[in-house]
């Protein structure tokens, strides 16, 4: 048996009983697809909503001796309407102490990074020296050819091949 029709059986199986299942089901009266059921409201008794109420009254009644306090209080703090504003001179100079402190911040941030920069730095100095050493090589047997054509052909010919 392959694993084909194992698993063709098992599909088989498996509808069978849901069909079975479906038929007990509606025998009994149950529905596969039923809605679900509504939670039912709690039912207070008579004593317990009397309770309740008496509380709400008592709770008003402590609400209206606050208000008064709380509405003056409330007055108090909406008095001060009028806000006071800065002068353009003054907004000015905050400006300016505000730029002076950043700048001391970033002159800090720049010192602590500059001694990496310094020894990135000297990686490429050591290139263009290793440059200039390489290019004086060179030189003399650009003058050495140079002198040879003023000897003569002869002796350029010789020393190109010496």
């Amino acid at each position: 048996m392959g694993i084909e029709t194992v698993i063709a059986e098992i599909d088989a199986e498996i509808a069978q009983l849901q069909q079975a299942h479906a038929l007990v089901a509606s025998s009994q009266g149950h529905t596969t697809n039923a809605p679900a059921k509504k939670p039912t409201k709690r039912k207070l008794s008579e004593v317990a909503r009397k309770r309740i109420a008496a509380a709400q009254r008592r709770w008003a009644a402590a609400k209206q001796t606050v208000k008064p306090a709380v509405a003056e209080a409330e007055e108090k703090v909406a008095a001060p309407a009028n806000k006071r504003k800065l002068s353009a001179a003054a907004r000015k100079r905050i400006g300016d102490a505000q730029k002076k402190r950043w700048a001391a911040v970033k002159a800090e941030k720049a010192k602590k990074a500059a001694p990496a920069k310094k020894v990135a730095k000297k990686t490429p100095a050591k290139k263009a020296a290793a440059v200039k050493k390489a290019a004086p090589k060179n030189a003399p047997a650009v003058k050495a050819k140079k002198a040879a054509p003023e000897k003569g052909a002869p002796a350029a010919t010789g020393a190109a091949t010496s």
